[in-house]
């Protein structure tokens, strides 16, 4: 179990579903939630020809059943993705949730394996509710009405821990139960602030350990007395410390990955009483990003991010022998588990394979696959592998992105260039599955750029905080700048078609782009964006406010209101001169809908070109698969019309 970062939102009221449309001859039925304004119709024929690109699937590890040494895994069938069982490697998929909203977290109890806990939300407005699945039926735990966070399991799998924002509504206050009886829910501690959660029981389950995410570089570790009440901090709080996991050993030895005296964050124990780190983990250039204790305790299983690279190694914790895990090809690695046996699933995609579950024996490191997702009739092995850009930045800053070109035999000469700004900020693009970009590549010809901008993690924690607060914000938006010049000098790109995408953070970049570099860019697709960092620090919900003044700055002191506004894409809206796409989800928790609606009328207000597709039941980004499709379509159609045309 280990500590995850709480920064999401409650949800805005839910907009009605409109009426399935009739849809005109040769053109594609525009899916019943969706609201397409200045959006022209998808033609039947354009659907046809992308359609293995739009049937492709992923299978995501979950967790292991402790009795029956199956997998749980989230794979999608239908419209959205389901939890499924799987017996043994390349095993029938065996469905076990069947609701019409996403599946694709929880566990199953230790030990026993009796019970299986997870979480579900109602079109992506992420008020999550806790509940035991069973026989394909969900039985609510939680009251149906706060925002709830499943933290974990206690190790004899008799208790679970959660998050609730149910006594205020903003504040995530801390509770355990038996969740085969939820009357035995007990308030375990009263906090301030959307960040909390207990990151582990202690063995004993006298205690736990619990974390408070206050920003990507500091967060703060306390003791919770379970049969007491209260909490001691752990070391001195004072301390600009990040935590990126917690979890005990069975000899109740706390292990945690921190960047206490690193740039990076480094696996190590933990001294609850002291607070003294103690590194384990003998890289100290790159990120540990997750960790797992092997029940018995014999080794620990982690995941290292180099240059965006996964790594995962075995740490034997009485000699601190480390072990490489060999065989996977340069990747992404998530979601690792070692089970009551030994054997460590994971989940792992690459440019030229769809996100799979597989899994490791720690005694041969023979690497097993459990799953095969389908392609679509796809050959994957001739996508595009990406490549490493570096540049320097307008202050000498080196950053770097991932470029990925499309064959040269195919597409000769110059070819027109899209760059996708990730999310976060606290976020990193790194060479996973394509999916539907594929067709861009492999069918357009269209070579596509992931930057990763100052902000941005896995490059240390000096260089995550180069754009906190209002006054270094734009520093990063100069960086695309830096990389759009750089970019327009290669050989076989064509600055002359160069276009911009990025969703949420990076939806607001991508408004600062169409503002700033509309000389350098035909055109902007901008996905669930902050278009006004004022309206949407104080429209986005309560209890994740805080959380995001500390990286955008304070909106109720002057002097970062001015400097807010003033860098708003919303403020410079008259020099947005090029198309641009805005999408945007009805119940969006974290941007409000409000956020798109403001930049649009100001656009159209103005003679400008703004096509608008509205996900009336879906949150902040979209997930059912009948609109991610047409999204993909009708953005397809945006680029066709303002990018790809000579």
């Amino acid at each position: 179990m280990r500590y995850l970062a709480l920064i999401a939102a409650l949800a805005l009221p839910s907009v009605p579903a409109f009426a399935e449309e009739t849809a005109a001859p040769d053109t594609v039925a525009k899916p019943a939630a969706l609201v397409a304004d200045g959006i022209p119709a998808v033609p039947v024929a354009l659907a046809a020809e992308t359609r293995p690109y739009m049937e492709f699937r992923t299978a995501s590890f979950v967790g292991w059943h402790p009795t029956d040494k199956s997998m749980v895994i989230a794979t999608r069938f239908g419209n959205t993705a389901q939890l499924h069982r799987v017996a043994m490697p390349m095993g029938a998929r065996k469905q076990v949730s069947f609701e019409a909203e996403p599946m694709g977290g929880g566990g199953w109890a230790p030990v026993k394996g009796d019970v299986f806990v997870t979480g579900k939300d109602i079109g992506g407005n992420e008020f999550f509710q806790l509940y035991t699945l069973k026989d394909g039926k969900l039985d609510m735990l939680t009251d149906g009405k706060s925002r709830n966070s499943f933290n974990g399991w206690s190790d004899d799998g008799e208790l679970i821990a959660f998050s609730s924002t149910k006594r205020n509504g903003t504040d995530n206050d801390l509770y355990v139960m038996n969740p085969r009886d939820p009357a035995t829910t007990k308030l375990v501690a009263e906090v301030k602030g959307g960040g909390w959660g207990i990151s582990a029981f202690a063995p004993d389950k006298k205690s736990a350990i619990v974390g408070n995410y206050i920003s990507v570089t500091n967060s703060d570790m306390y003791v919770l007395d379970l049969e007491k009440g209260g909490m001691t901090p752990v070391g001195d709080l004072t301390k600009d410390i990040a935590y990126g996991g917690a979890d005990y050993a069975p000899d109740g030895t706390l292990w945690v990955t921190s960047d206490e005296g690193s740039d990076f964050q480094r696996l190590g124990i933990l001294d609850p009483k002291t607070g003294k780190f103690t590194p384990k983990d003998p890289a100290e250039k790159w990120d540990v990003d997750s960790f797992d204790i092997a029940p018995d305790g014999s080794f620990i299983a982690y995941v290292t991010n180099e240059a965006g690279m996964a790594k995962l190694k075995l740490l034997d914790p009485k000699t601190n022998k480390v072990r490489d895990v060999a065989g996977l090809p340069a990747g992404i690695i998530g979601g690792i588990e070692i089970a009551p046996w030994g054997e460590i699933g994971l989940t792992f995609t690459s440019a030229r394979s769809a996100a799979d579950a597989y899994s490791v024996d720690p005694k041969t490191m023979k690497i097993t696959r459990w799953t095969e997702s389908e392609t679509g009739g796809l050959d994957v092995t001739k996508n595009s592998e990406p490549e490493l850009v570096k540049i320097k930045s307008f202050d000498g800053l080196e950053v770097s992105g991932f470029l990925y070109r499309p064959d040269a035999a195919k597409f000769p000469g110059k070819r027109p260039m899209i760059m996708s700004v990730h999310g976060g900020p606290e976020g990193q693009s790194r060479p996973g599955f394509m999916g539907r970009n594929n067709y861009l590549l492999n069918e357009e010809g269209v070579a596509l750029f992931y930057p990763n901008v100052r902000g941005s993690t896995g490059y240390g924690k000096a260089f995550v905080s180069l754009d906190n607060g209002p006054f270094k914000r734009e520093d990063s938006v100069k960086d695309m700048g830096g990389f759009l010049d750089a970019l327009a000098k290669d050989s076989g790109l064509d600055a002359s078609r160069f276009g911009l995408t990025g969703g949420s953070y990076g939806g607001y970049m991508c408004y600062a782009a169409a503002v700033q570099f509309g000389d350098k860019i035909r055109a902007t697709n901008c996905i669930v964006a902050i278009s006004n960092f004022v309206t949407f620090l104080e429209n986005t919900q309560s209890y994740r406010r805080d959380l995001r003044r500390v990286e955008y700055g304070d909106e109720r002191i002057p002097e970062q209101r001015e400097k807010l506004l003033a860098i708003s894409p919303l403020t410079r809206v008259s020099e947005i001169k090029k198309p641009m796409m805005v999408v945007t989800g009805g119940n969006d928790p974290r941007v409000p809908a409000s956020e798109a609606d403001q930049i649009i009328n100001a656009i159209r207000a103005k003679g400008g070109t703004a096509w608008h597709l509205l996900g009336t039941n879906e949150g902040h980004g979209f997930a059912k698969k009948e609109n991610v499709d047409y999204q993909f379509w009708t953005s397809l159609l945006f680029w066709k019309q303002n990018l790809l045309a000579e």
